[in-house]
């Protein structure tokens, strides 16, 4: 047994990427011991204060990974050089509080261990805290990454999934980044969490295919379609107005978003099509019925995900600051 196991190993070893062979689980064990537990009383006590946290950094560290890999070149402000991948279209609507989050973490650390810890490796621990503080499963978040050199506002669009995808370019958006159809179904489960905006969903509430104002998708539960018809009333006067992910337990980490899924309730229209497609939708209905192995596969994902992409040695930097490349003009 303990032979066949070596050989898995050995064999993921392989397919992993040079980059992501060299990161660690104890990678700090010696620079900087204290890193975790001072990242999670950090996160804690912001997640105390700002309940919408977690489901924020679950949404930047995704957003993070699929735009280049995991090197905190999301966290980067626009300065008079460059315009950064955090003021893209796509990332505009990501909340304050989650980098908010990171940079408090990274100025702790800074405090105790200075120039050591990365803010790719910072985010990548939070947002594994956080997952759990919202009662999802703990997995396991190798270090070592590095910052990104660069990042550009040019640089994300066509990289992150959107609502109004269809499930073929879904599913080949997460295969360019070689995640599979079931690896980003369960990677879906994320929506179990935070909330939408009224203008990412409001097609399918309003005037459905051209039909009268009233019309909504008739794939949503007609009763769900009118409390979302009420809620976003005033969404183009007020474009912050948003709706939960997870109509039942908006903030609890759990399996209800696939049942949701299954009856009708689901938010967005990429949502509703995994509970439809024959290429996904029996991984909805497996995780609807079991949340052990929902929580697994996610599990699985995440570390997967975590690793994609990332910098080591001379491919990235220690940022002083998270929000600043430790050269100006970059």
């Amino acid at each position: 047994m303990a032979s066949h196991l070596l050989v898995v190993w050995l064999v993921a070893l392989c397919f992993a990427s040079p980059a992501a062979a060299k990161l660690s689980t104890t990678y700090y064990e010696k620079t900087c011991p204290e890193v975790e537990q001072i990242v999670l009383d950090v996160v804690t006590s912001k997640q105390i204060t700002t309940p919408t946290t977690g489901a924020g950094a679950l949404r930047l560290f995704f957003h993070d990974c699929f735009v280049g890999g995991c090197d905190a070149s999301l966290l980067v402000s626009t300065n008079a050089f460059n315009r950064a991948e955090r003021d893209a279209d796509d990332n505009i609507s990501l909340p304050g509080d989650a980098f908010d989050a990171v940079v408090r973490a990274k100025t702790a650390l800074e405090l105790q261990c200075p120039g050591v810890v990365s803010c790719a490796d910072i985010l990548a621990i939070a947002t594994r805290d956080l997952v759990l503080m919202l009662g999802g499963p703990r997995y396991a978040v190798r270090l070592g990454r590095k910052d990104a050199f660069a990042s550009t506002a040019a640089s994300v669009a066509g990289h992150l999934p959107s609502p109004n995808m269809t499930m073929d370019q879904l599913i080949s958006l997460f295969e360019k980044n070689t995640f599979t159809v079931q690896e980003m179904v369960a990677l879906s489960g994320a929506h179990t969490v935070g909330f939408a905006h009224c203008s990412e969903f409001a097609s399918r509430i309003y005037g459905f295919n051209g039909a009268d104002r009233d019309a909504h998708d008739p794939a949503l539960n007609p009763q769900f379609a009118q409390a979302l018809q009420k809620a976003c009333a005033n969404y183009v006067e007020d474009p912050t107005i948003a709706a939960f992910n997870d109509v039942m337990t908006p903030g609890k980490f759990d399996n209800l978003y696939y049942q949701n899924l299954l009856r009708g309730l689901g938010l967005l229209a990429s949502d509703t099509a995994l509970a439809a497609d024959p290429r996904t939708k029996s991984f909805v209905q497996l995780y609807a019925a079991n949340q052990t192995a929902f929580f697994e596969d996610f599990s699985h994902a995440m570390e997967k995900l975590s690793v994609h992409g990332v910098k080591t040695g001379r491919k990235g930097e220690i940022r002083r600051r998270c929000d600043v490349f430790n050269n100006l003009s970059t």
